[in-house]
């Protein structure tokens, strides 16, 4: 994640509560230009430290406390936490550390936060079926508008909740995010069937170029997809916002999109964020399996007459039954004449 520039805190800041002391902080960020999002996390991290140590004065905190905190989280978890699977502990584990390190930092406390092994947490999407189910199921022209233009852009949720009628280029095809994360704006780009129904959707609504697209919450996104799901008949739990962001980059790189293009789309400052995407499912596998190969192998194997087993074409003997493969040759040829 690109490091905010929040400088270094006022002396004496050690002075104040626990709690002035985060609010500071909530401060410096919001100088700093940090998102809500990023705000949040960094309150979580800091809330969920604090609380494992009791509250204890931050000018008190000791480098036993910040390794107890490490170690106890990557072993039993986090309070709350829905998940018990251990990979997505150290996923948030990972991100917790830096974000503690950088607070460590901002006050001045020479404590070195241990490193955590960043694990790359598994890419949940929806199969090519779910996802023809979800759309078909869209029959109000709002809902099959978001789910298009999820699916199609790789939108986050925020963004696509923030995009405005002035935001959207209709000659050129191109969509401005103005609202993306850590503040960077960029620019995405859909089929033209959905540059035609957002006309048509804006044109019905008598929408101005300041207006926003959609009127409705994230709560409201959140739960309108959840009961597009239920109607489509996928499980609830399969299915929330940012999986049809993950959907749309694995149908691109399916699909052969470039990733420093995949990178731009999706506005990842890091391609090595965009590189998760590569994960193939064993479906995949097999299938290309069965394209390329299977029949490339078959072509290079023979019968063994003993067992019936394919061998490799140039094996002397069996390496199932130990037969000599010239000797049942010859017999099997003796046996044809």
């Amino acid at each position: 994640m690109p490091k905010l520039d929040i400088g270094e805190a006022p002396e004496g800041i050690l002075e104040l509560s626990n709690e002035e002391i985060i609010r500071e902080f909530e401060l410096a960020l919001q100088a700093a230009g940090a998102s809500k999002e990023t705000i949040r996390a960094y309150i979580a991290a800091i809330k969920d430290f604090l609380s494992f140590i009791n509250n204890k004065p931050l000018r008190e905190v000791t480098l036993r406390d910040v390794v107890n905190w490490r170690n106890t989280r990557a072993r039993t978890g986090f309070p709350g936490s829905k998940t018990t699977n251990s990979a997505k502990w150290q996923v948030t584990l990972h991100y917790y550390s830096i974000l503690l390190r950088r607070f460590f930092q901002w006050l001045g406390l020479r404590l070195r936060v241990p490193g955590s092994k960043r694990l790359t947490p598994r890419i949940d999407v929806l199969s090519d079926e779910d996802l023809r189910k979800l759309l078909n199921v869209a029959k109000k022209p709002q809902d099959k508008l978001i789910l298009t233009l999820l699916v199609s852009t790789g939108l986050r949720s925020r963004e696509l909740l923030e995009l405005r009628v002035e935001d959207i280029d209709f000659n050129s095809r191109v969509i401005k995010v103005r609202s993306a994360k850590y503040g960077k704006e960029r620019l995405v780009t859909a089929p033209q069937d959905v540059f035609e129904s957002l006309s048509a959707w804006i044109k019905l609504h008598g929408l101005k170029p300041g207006d926003k697209i959609f009127k409705i919450s994230y709560t409201g996104l959140y739960k309108k997809i959840k009961r597009l799901a239920i109607r489509a008949g996928i499980e609830p739990n399969k299915i929330r916002p940012h999986i049809l962001r993950h959907t749309f980059a694995t149908l691109a790189i399916r699909r052969g999109l470039s990733l420093p293009s995949l990178q731009r789309l999706l506005g990842h400052s890091d391609i090595r964020t965009t590189q998760v995407y590569l994960h193939l499912t064993i479906d995949d596998i097999k299938k290309e399996y069965d394209e390329k190969l299977r029949g490339a192998l078959r072509e290079n194997v023979k019968t063994c007459t003993k067992c019936n087993r394919q061998v490799p074409v140039d094996a002397l003997y069996c390496p199932y039954c130990g037969a000599s493969l010239e000797e049942a040759q010859l017999e099997r040829a003796e046996i044809s004449a």
